[in-house]
């Protein structure tokens, strides 16, 4: 059974009271009179029996108990603030945050968020772009939980690559995710035309990191070794760690560059990049759509979260 506490308004009147080292200052604060401070703090000293301060003609001192307490009692009201905070956002139904990695943003999310926009024009959405936190080691369930709570500490929603074990929260497995080779169309002609996986041998290798920062393997050797292919330094050409700049690298022509298809899929549509071989790798990790249970109540968040998975429903159907 949970301890009695005391009275809100005595706890309050010591801090303060405390913090000022003044009954009079702490009564300002308050907005009541010093002799109703010097009351709620002689009934907390009565109702806890200890002495919180040492009384003198001009000045108080905090005791011991009353120092040893102080940090605390100070941590919990600024608890108490920001969980009053937390409930007076939770009806501003019509602003909602959506914290996702800069390719994901860029290249999967900003494409197709106008169709939400134009279902839902009362809500207005403001997307967080962020790297996520990489551990000392780069990788691990460590490392993205540290990244969902942080996120989620000004985010409503938080979309996350990895491998979705954040419990507590309310997860959904937004996107399955593969690898594959991507690059420019003029790279399928010429002297080194690619028609075969030996044949990157003679091109330029492009590096998304993401891989290798968060699953510890790098995207090349992901797909080499499921495509049987050696003899193929995965160790040369330029490293990126935003898919976006990748992609950009790939339009140009510098190089074939080994990434998530689905962040191209604008690109392949357009026939601005091509994938030159048929064989997708599936990836242990996926993006995770993940939100705190109470932000998940909030009707901007529903709609979101509903509009969201039908969009990812849809683009796997496809």
């Amino acid at each position: 059974m949970a301890a009695r506490l005391p009275s809100l308004n005595a706890l309050k009147a010591f801090e303060a009271a405390a913090r000022h080292l003044s009954v009079k200052k702490a009564a300002v604060e308050l907005n009541v009179t010093p002799a109703a401070v010097s009351h709620q703090v002689r009934t907390l000293e009565e109702y806890l029996g200890v002495q919180l301060f040492h009384r003198y003609n001009r000045a108080l001192e905090l005791t011991d108990a009353a120092r040893a307490a102080l940090p605390k009692l100070r941590e919990g009201f600024d608890c108490l603030v920001q969980a009053v905070e937390r409930l007076r956002t939770h009806q501003r139904s019509g602003v909602m945050t959506v914290s996702a990695a800069p390719s994901f943003a860029a290249r999967w999310l900003m494409p197709r968020l106008h169709r939400f926009l134009a279902a839902h024009p009362e809500i207005d959405v403001k997307v967080s772009a962020r790297m996520r936190r990489v551990s000392v080691d780069g990788k691990g369930d460590v490392a993205e939980r540290a990244t969902v709570e942080g996120w989620l500490d000004d985010s409503d929603v938080a979309i996350l690559y990895g491998r979705g074990h954040y419990p507590g929260l309310r997860v959904n497995k937004l996107l399955d995710l593969t690898v594959t080779p991507v690059c420019s169309p003029q790279l399928l002609t010429g002297e080194h035309a690619l028609k075969s996986p030996e044949d990157l041998q003679h091109h330029l290798l492009l590096h998304d990191d993401t891989g290798d920062l968060y699953d510890g393997e790098p995207f090349w050797e992901v797909w080499l070794k499921a495509a049987n292919v050696s003899g193929i330094d995965v160790r040369r050409g330029p490293h990126f760690s935003h898919a976006v700049l990748a992609f950009e690298a790939a339009m140009d022509g510098i190089g074939v560059l080994a990434t998530m298809p689905v962040l191209a899929a604008e690109d392949l549509a357009a026939g601005r990049l091509v994938t030159p071989f048929d064989l997708r790798v599936p990836l242990v990790s996926a993006y995770y759509l993940v939100c705190e249970e109470n932000a998940a109540t909030r009707p901007a968040v529903a709609a979101f979260h509903a509009w969201l998975i039908e969009e990812a429903e849809r683009r796997a159907a496809g």
